[in-house]
């Protein structure tokens, strides 16, 4: 499958109403999968957890996290990036990047339902986290665009020797 471009990825990643999938990993070491809201600026992934929910927990207990984020529809983009996600602002300290919540929430709903959602939701504390792209292991594919060779699409370590796609193995 062709992989995305800096440029795909960066598009990508700044389109509307996309959901990021957050994988934690709980103290028991099973892991966790939540969808979250992102926002990608500055070459960072930022995502916000409420004080009681249960990722918080776990992000203050073991940094380390897989995302997802990709699309059901054609060409199926898919970015997964592993890492260390970094605690931008802790509890109580919202104040101080509530823009940055506001940047977040517009890419979900309208300004004035994210003015609506945050001024309702204002008295529920939360933390900021990021994820440093340059630091994390990024993988990202999409189906072949239009012009584009169909065959041998999967990953080369997928086919079989003496198979005809042979071309595509190692």
């Amino acid at each position: 499958m062709p992989i995305l471009s800096k440029q795909e990825q960066s598009s990508f990643l700044h389109e509307r109403g996309i959901i990021m999938r957050l994988a934690v990993v709980r103290s028991d070491g099973s892991p966790l999968l939540a969808p979250v809201w992102f926002l990608h600026e500055n070459g960072k992934i930022y995502f916000t957890p409420r004080e009681h929910s249960e990722w918080f927990s776990c992000l203050k207990l073991d940094s380390r996290i897989s995302l997802c984020i990709d699309e059901a529809t054609l060409p199926y983009r898919k970015i997964i990036m592993e890492g260390n996600a970094e605690l931008a602002f802790d509890i109580g300290e919202d104040a101080e990047w509530r823009d940055l919540y506001g940047r977040i929430t517009r890419r979900y709903i309208s300004p004035e339902e994210a003015n609506a959602y945050i001024r309702n939701t204002i008295d529920q504390p939360r933390a900021l986290y990021s994820l440093q792209l340059l630091e994390s292991k990024i993988k990202s594919w999409r189906m072949p665009s239009a012009g584009e060779d169909p065959s041998g699409i999967w990953h080369r370590k997928y086919y079989k020797k003496g198979s005809k796609y042979s071309k595509f193995v190692n």
